[in-house]
């Protein structure tokens, strides 16, 4: 056995829990919800271990690394820190219908990493520049901050999903099936709050390593200059909650265009542009 057998095990669980919590979310059958919940356990087991043994077998290999250094060992970081991240919110917060709409990013992600042939999936040694203590450290609080947008992102689909279904007379029964409004409104902030400060700390690791590798803290790289953009516009999210009392339909907006800037950040400036990150596009 060894870790893309474990991978692909992965893939196929958040793939079915991503049904699982639709089928939650259409029917109404909390026995679905359940079972969707059980299933992303073992998903996010089994990825866990999956994350330990290619870890391993680096070190088998002589160029011993943490899986963080090119596009498939993000897209799997990544999946791994959204339902990781996902179940910690429906244990505290007992809103397993959020499930449908957060889970199928993580599936997305690893099924993007698993089956597209743009994506290499071999272990390889580092390029000079990821030799750095700072590696794990800025991918780790990076990617945690991306995960957290994504939930913030999905909670906000829901909110205006619900939202809209209230407007409806003819829907209002499937409305009572969801959280209310202020609980998505409170969770999509205290995702956003969360996310920012993750990736704030990435922005800062990214900067001192930038000057341990490139001798400057701030080059204007396109995935530097997209950071950033990303940055201020949560943080103009959150100025505008805190000084002008945004809630609601606003912040489920933002969030949503915030998890688009995130998917911009990750993936067109890998794909689209080149610059000094461009290493991460493989």
């Amino acid at each position: 056995m060894d870790s893309s057998l474990l991978f692909g095990i992965t893939m196929i669980a958040y793939l079915l829990a991503a049904v699982f919590y639709l089928g939650l979310l259409i029917f109404r059958t909390e026995r679905l919800g359940q079972i969707g919940m059980l299933v992303t356990l073992a998903g996010v087991t089994t990825q866990t271990a999956a994350l330990a043994l290619r870890w391993h077998e680096s070190y088998q290999m002589g160029i011993g690394h943490a899986p963080l250094t090119n596009m498939y060992e993000s897209l799997v970081f990544f999946a791994w820190c959204i339902a990781g991240l996902y179940l910690v919110l429906e244990y505290r917060f007992k809103t397993r219908v959020v499930g449908a709409f957060v889970i199928p990013f993580a599936a997305l992600a690893m099924a993007y990493a698993s089956l597209s042939n743009r994506i290499d999936d071999q272990i390889t040694p580092l390029i000079p520049a990821l030799q750095s203590n700072w590696l794990i450290a800025h991918v780790v609080t990076c990617f945690v901050g991306y995960a957290a947008f994504t939930v913030a992102g999905g909670l906000g689909v829901l909110y205006l999903f619900r939202a809209a279904a209230e407007a409806k007379q003819q829907s209002k029964n499937a409305a009572s099936s969801l959280p209310n409004l202020q609980v998505l409104d409170t969770l999509t902030y205290k995702n956003i709050v969360f996310g920012f400060l993750w990736l704030s700390a990435g922005i800062i690791t990214g900067a001192i390593w930038a000057n341990e590798a490139w001798g400057t803290y701030w080059s204007w790289d396109p995935k530097e200059t997209w950071s950033i953009i990303t940055w201020f516009l949560y943080a103009l999210t959150l100025h505008a909650r805190f000084t002008r009392g945004w809630r609601g339909q606003r912040i489920a907006w933002l969030a949503i265009l915030g998890l688009f800037a995130v998917g911009f950040t990750y993936f067109g400036v890998n794909f689209l542009l080149s610059g000094l990150h461009s290493y991460g596009s493989v």
